[in-house]
């Protein structure tokens, strides 16, 4: 055998060496850069604590981080009150039309929360249809801005995440549990709060801690709803509206305190599960039970109320997109001037984001399927590494990851990137654990004897891969990438820091639109992002429903 031969390096090694170097670069990277900054002073560049100095004593910034738990927690909370009976109430009762909650439970999910915060304005505004009803009949309403607003949208934005986690886990408890407990005389709600409750808990947290850390890092709410209550998402991107020019030293440091919140939240979750065992055996599993009289009509009155009133928002954004309009004003009447404008005003951003949002799919399809062969296959240090950092994405706000790419990739040492690039780049860094998740789950149900029967045969370990390996995992591949193309389309909070005039997109149309009073023009995007949106969705459910037919 050649010396050249011998040292030659094998594939998946070389593989698992590029992942690496692409989540340093993308991933590590900015978020170091970000934390070098904030211990940075903006106008000496030394090394300082006085921006957290700062943060922790300023009255501007102090309300900025109480606000920021308060509507977190109060959010995260309603969306646990919510949750968790709607999933009780469909995992143990026959209800009329369980499909059809799931369904627009998830719709509620994939919808823009900036979206719900425009349309809940176009009710219960200052000008709001609801709002002027009330007023015709002499009743005084409060409107929608300030924390109450922002605590509303994010309870009826977030609690699928509670509710659709804790119904798998209910639909999983071993019912000899609860059976116990009735025969040792405990009432309904005493079995539900002292057996059931503590068995789902884990996934209740995890749902719960999502809602946390999204409402936490969600920027077009308290934006659009604040009007003057102010959260550390708003402030971090005031910060480094103020900073341009120079150094975003306060931008990154009140980036930094929001990323540390969202970790010790996942935190505080683990160390909370690991004091106690939750497993419990998959047998004698729950079965449905017919309830009558009032308790049958509140019960479907509660789980029909609860999806309607969550999916109110987008209804009133379709409907008021065909209201007839002239410029910002609603004239009366149904027609498609609200259209006609956006195909003038705004072909720009529906490319841009199509374009983006396309590319950066791309990119996460064909990488997420060597990263989840990686973790799957390979039991190395450096497997465990990847599918660790592969969480980070999910905890690490918008506004941290834009402001770590502008001063890492455009204003700083790497500046390589153009707005279009970084636009892409973030956006594929970002989505990527979607695509990661789910090629991971399909790539599990395969065997690994047939990759090694093309190995044995003499195939090259990159051929078995695309030849055996990636038609096994189509489905997981698709469905990865349909719903990174849902968040990546619709995000905001990081595209607001890094677009130009040429690279606008159609989020951030909708929201500079909502902020000038365009409301027929944001209703009209706003509908074509759901129709995208919605149409993923679709092709999702369809592809998910097929995945095990593709294993056979």
């Amino acid at each position: 055998m050649s010396t050249r031969a011998r040292f030659r390096p094998e594939f998946w090694n070389v593989v698992t060496v590029l992942i690496l170097v692409v989540l340093a670069v993308l991933l590590i990277l900015p978020i170091l850069r970000v934390l070098m900054l904030s211990f940075v002073d903006a106008k000496t560049e030394a090394f300082t604590l006085g921006n957290y100095v700062e943060v922790f004593t300023r009255n501007y910034y102090l309300n900025g981080f109480k606000n920021t738990l308060f509507v977190g927690a109060l959010g995260t909370l309603g969306a646990c009150l919510l949750g968790i009976p709607l999933a009780f109430f469909t995992a143990r009762f026959h209800i009329a039309g369980r499909t059809w909650i799931s369904t627009l439970a998830i719709l509620v999910l994939v919808a823009p929360p900036f979206i719900g915060a425009y349309a809940w304005i176009m009710m219960l505004g200052s000008n709001g249809f609801i709002t002027n009803f009330f007023e015709r009949i002499g009743i005084s309403t409060p409107t929608i801005y300030g924390a109450h607003g922002i605590i509303l949208v994010f309870t009826l934005k977030f609690f699928p995440f509670v509710f659709l986690m804790t119904q798998t886990a209910l639909n999983a408890v071993n019912k000899s549990f609860e059976d116990a407990a009735e025969n040792l005389g405990c009432t309904p709600w005493q079995r539900f709060y002292k057996v059931t409750l503590p068995l789902v808990f884990p996934a209740i947290s995890t749902g719960a801690i999502i809602c946390f850390v999204l409402s936490i890092a969600d920027f077009g709410t308290p934006a659009i709803l604040g009007r003057g209550f102010r959260t550390l998402s708003t402030i971090a991107l005031a910060a480094y509206r103020s900073e341009l020019g120079g150094l975003p030293t306060m931008a990154v440091t009140v980036s930094i305190i929001m990323m540390a919140i969202s970790m010790l939240a996942l935190v505080a979750q683990r160390r909370i599960l690991a004091k106690r065992r939750y497993a419990s055996a998959l047998t004698n599993l729950p079965v449905k039970s017919k309830l009558s009289g009032w308790r049958n009509v509140g019960v479907h009155l509660f789980c029909h109320g609860v999806v309607l009133i969550a999916m109110l928002p987008t209804l009133v954004v379709v409907y008021t997109s065909f209201l007839q309009t002239k410029g910002p004003v609603f004239t009366g009447g149904f027609g498609l001037e609200s259209y006609r404008r956006i195909m003038l005003d705004a072909p720009g951003a529906i490319a841009n984001s199509f374009l983006f949002s396309l590319a950066a799919v791309v990119l996460i399809t064909a990488v997420s399927a060597l990263i989840s062969y990686v973790i799957v296959r390979r039991d190395t240090p450096a497997s465990g590494a990847i599918d660790f950092l592969m969480m980070v994405p999910y905890l690490v706000p918008g506004v941290v990851m834009a402001i770590g790419f502008v001063t890492t990739f455009r204003n700083g040492p790497v500046g390589i990137f153009g707005a279009a690039g970084l636009l892409i780049m973030i956006y594929f860094i970002r989505r990527l654990p979607y695509g990661v998740r789910s090629t991971t789950s399909s790539l599990r149900q395969i065997k690994p004897s047939l990759e090694e029967a093309a190995v044995n045969l003499g195939a090259p370990p990159l051929k078995a891969f695309l030849k055996v390996t990636v038609p096994l995992i189509v489905p997981g591949l698709i469905v990865g990438s349909l719903m990174s193309f849902i968040t990546a389309i619709n995000e905001l909070s990081s595209t607001l820091i890094i677009y130009d005039s040429g690279t606008i997109t159609m989020p951030v149309k909708i929201y500079l639109a909502v902020l000038d009073g365009e409301f027929g023009l944001a209703a009209a995007l706003s509908t074509v992002l759901l129709l995208c949106t919605g149409v993923c969705v679709y092709a999702v459910f369809r592809f998910a429903d097929n995945r095990d037919s593709a294993f056979v």
